[in-house]
């Protein structure tokens, strides 16, 4: 979920959630006190309109007094000058925070309140002042500071003197039900407002502050060097993606670093290799050069063995060297390639010929077959292809290890390419290493010992080289039997143009 997305529901939730609960708390609370009111005043049928209209509501609870109190005046008036039927009368008006007066004529001949009351008596209506129809149910309503509801009935005493009974019900002290109402609903609304509050606090913390913790941590982690830990997966929001992009990063930077010490390490492979196999022919000239010097080739024919020896020794030193700096070209990808169009016939010849002398001289039998057509062409660049075959050659060499060695060469049409065999009968590869041996600075013999030598670079090269001309590189092998090299070369074909 983005980050928009939740702050919008952040906004509503803090809206919507408080509403919802606080009013499904008024009317629970609500409910309670109607409740309530009906058994301590015995009133029926409230609702909460009767409940919001405070004047209906407090005569609707002297209702059934007033009513009585009616039914009395009726039969007998005299009854109002009863002090004992007044007194429980009053005694069930202060049940409902209510009390009575009575006048008499123009004297207050009962008052059902020890307080002080004269600012109250002052205010009473006069005898007749209230339309009996209209104004009996909702009764008359006192302000300034006295804040009560005045009921009022008129009637005649039986020596036909004016009489009026009033039922005073003070409206600061009636209901108290009311402001524990309101009271409840408040503390309900905070509650409610802190508890969504918290919620929604978690929730964000979680989306948002929790991520950025991470977020420092790992940064710190890198700061340290450290890039071997796994940054937490975060959400779907825009937070979420940082950390996911955050974890891609610190993933390549660890692949940069360790693909860094991969290459240091084979860099140092690469010299240590290169030192301990120029040593073998430095140690040859010199133990030549030393011969010649001390007199042992003390004959033309020794001398010239001596001196062809020295040739080949160096020889094998530059192709080292050559090597080396092939290698480094590789590295920086700027080999530098001159495609030309390469007759094959005459090319793959050629190539046979110079390896034949080499071959004849380590007692090495070289046999050539060529399967095409004598005007088939291939676009490649003719001496990185030679150093192909030199080094597939080279490694062929140092494997053969029976008494009389062999090296094949075929070249075959295969539709759009012409395909190379370089086949030999040393002692081959396990199968387990056939995968590897284009890896570079792999060796099937892991011996620094080995008399084999070899910076482990050859057939790396081989592959970067025929990969670069659009072909595939491959071997198969059996063990003590031999191993076939295949490469392939794409064919030139002209493209008639219309």
């Amino acid at each position: 979920m983005k980050l928009r997305s939740k702050l919008i529901i952040t906004f509503l939730i803090l809206i919507l959630v408080p509403v919802l609960f606080t009013t499904v708390a008024f009317f629970g609370f609500g409910q309670y006190q109607l409740n309530s009111i009906r058994k301590l005043y015995g009133v029926e049928n409230v609702t909460y309109e009767t409940l919001s209209n405070t004047p209906a509501m407090m005569s609707r609870i002297t209702r059934e007094t007033y009513d009585g109190m009616q039914q009395k005046a009726e039969t007998d008036p005299d009854a109002f000058e009863d002090t004992e039927y007044l007194d429980t009368v009053n005694l069930d008006l202060e049940k409902r925070y209510s009390f009575l007066v009575v006048r008499k004529g123009d004297s207050f001949t009962y008052i059902g309140n020890d307080g002080d009351q004269t600012d109250l008596l002052e205010s009473l209506p006069e005898y007749g002042a209230h339309d009996a129809d209209q104004e009996q149910d909702m009764g008359i309503y006192i302000g300034g500071n006295l804040q009560a509801l005045v009921r009022q009935l008129d009637f005649r005493y039986s020596d036909q003197t004016e009489g009026t009974a009033f039922i005073v019900t003070s409206i600061s002290g009636m209901i108290p039900e009311m402001e524990s109402l309101v009271m409840d609903v408040i503390m309900v609304l905070a509650l409610i407002l802190i508890f969504t509050s918290m919620i929604l606090t978690a929730w964000i913390y979680k989306s948002i502050v929790t991520p950025i913790h991470h977020l420092q941590v790992a940064t710190k982690k890198i700061t340290d060097g450290n890039l071997d830990f796994e940054m937490p997966a975060g959400g779907e929001d825009e937070i979420g993606e940082l950390c996911t992009d955050f974890e891609d990063m610190r993933r390549r930077l660890k692949e940069t670093a360790e693909e860094k010490l991969e290459a240091e390490k084979q860099n140092k492979e690469l010299i240590s290799n290169i030192s301990h196999d120029l040593k073998t022919p430095i140690t040859a000239v010199k133990g030549y050069v030393e011969g010649i010097m001390d007199g042992v080739a003390d004959t033309p024919e020794k001398q010239e063995k001596y001196i062809r020896t020295i040739y080949n020794k160096a020889n094998d030193m530059e192709r080292l060297i050559n090597e080396l700096t092939f290698y480094s070209k590789i590295d920086t990808n700027r080999i530098p390639y001159r495609f030309d169009r390469i007759n094959v016939n005459e090319y793959f010849a050629d190539c046979v010929e110079e390896l034949s002398i080499e071959l004849e001289e380590q007692n090495i039998e070289l046999a050539y077959f060529n399967y095409v057509d004598e005007d088939v062409q291939v676009i490649a660049d003719a001496e990185q292809i030679k150093r192909v075959i030199n080094n597939i050659v080279s490694n062929s060499i140092k494997y053969i290890d029976k008494p009389k060695g062999y090296i094949n060469i075929r070249v075959k049409d295969v539709g759009d390419f012409v395909q190379v065999e370089i086949e030999d009968n040393g002692k081959g590869i396990a199968t387990k290493d056939l995968p590897l041996i284009f890896n570079r600075f792999y060796r099937t013999d892991a011996s620094r010992n080995s008399s084999k030598g070899g910076s482990g670079i050859g057939l790396s090269i081989v592959k970067k080289i025929i990969e670069d001309h659009g072909g595939k590189v491959w071997a198969t092998s059996k063990e003590n039997t031999g191993t076939v090299m295949y490469f392939v070369l794409r064919k030139y074909q002209e493209v008639p143009v219309t």
